[in-house]
């Protein structure tokens, strides 16, 4: 198979590296699909991977490996080669540039935000940095202002907040850094509040109180000596005169339609609220 020939000295070209893949763009074109048209495209993906690799290393140092983004630069390269179409009449260069830095930047979106964040809002962040930076310039250092910002890249200051509070979503801080001016270890992870089983104790008591004055008598007297006097269900059932099988059994089934009872409550108390919240 004919070799990918280098350009002409003389030909103008914004890349060095670009090889001259017209001739075999063409062929592909002509050819259905199967193992020829597919020796083809990795004959010019293998051609034009310098140029790749050269749009990659453009990404560097943003937190992702080289090797990582070359992968990705690859990829856009073979997404290239797959949907050129030589009958536009544009040259392969103007349409694989744009496809592989799309999807390095796609990855950057995708991949490298510690939060996820829409895209409208990495926009609006984007945006608001650079015309931050470009402001810094020309105000001596100084940091400017929302309304500066907005002014200068045609945003509303609304947005301008949006993109500035995306501005420390791109990456987190973990729960185990020290926080500045601790000496101790303290660390973020220590500020965390948690959930206080306690109180879903002080609710459940709170929600029988009513039901339980409700009950028979004997009932709520069986309840009282187990759980309260922690009486045994023998004894209790020697007190009472019954035997203990009955006492169990009036346990768990007064137990178990108290509970019912409560979760129900619970259960329309949260659909009231959520209601209330719909309304309004």
């Amino acid at each position: 198979m004919t070799p990918v020939r280098a350009r002409a000295k003389h030909a103008r070209h914004p890349h060095d590296d670009a090889p001259d893949t017209t001739a075999e763009f063409q062929r592909i074109a002509e050819l259905p699909d199967g193992p020829e048209r597919d020796e083809l495209r990795q004959q010019i993906v293998r051609a034009w991977m310098p140029m790749a690799e050269r749009l990659a290393r453009h990404f560097r140092n943003r937190g992702e490996s080289l090797e990582d983004l070359e992968q990705v630069a690859a990829l856009g390269l073979v997404k290239a080669v797959t949907r050129y179409d030589p009958a536009r009449g544009s040259a392969f260069e103007s349409f694989a540039v744009p496809t592989i830095v799309g999807e390095i930047k796609r990855h950057f979106r995708d991949h490298m935000w510690g939060l996820h964040v829409p895209r409208r809002v990495q926009e609006l962040r984007n945006r608001v940095r650079a015309s931050a930076r470009q402001l810094s310039h020309s105000l001596d250092g100084r940091t400017p202002g929302i309304k500066e910002i907005a002014e200068h890249s045609g945003l509303t200051e609304e947005e301008v907040r949006i993109g500035s509070e995306a501005l420390e979503s791109y990456s987190t801080l973990s729960l185990d850094a020290e926080l500045p001016g601790a000496d101790d270890g303290y660390a973020l992870v220590d500020t965390l509040g948690s959930s206080e089983p306690g109180f879903d104790l002080v609710v459940y008591r709170e929600s029988l109180k009513p039901r339980l004055r409700k009950l028979p008598e004997r009932e709520r007297k069986i309840l009282y000596l187990r759980f309260f006097c922690d009486m045994t269900q023998s004894r209790i059932a020697e007190q009472l005169g019954i035997s203990q099988m009955h006492v169990s059994r009036l346990i768990s089934r007064t137990c178990n339609r108290l509970h019912a009872e409560v979760e129900a409550d619970q259960e329309r108390e949260q659909e009231k609220t959520y209601a209330g919240s719909q309304a309004a």
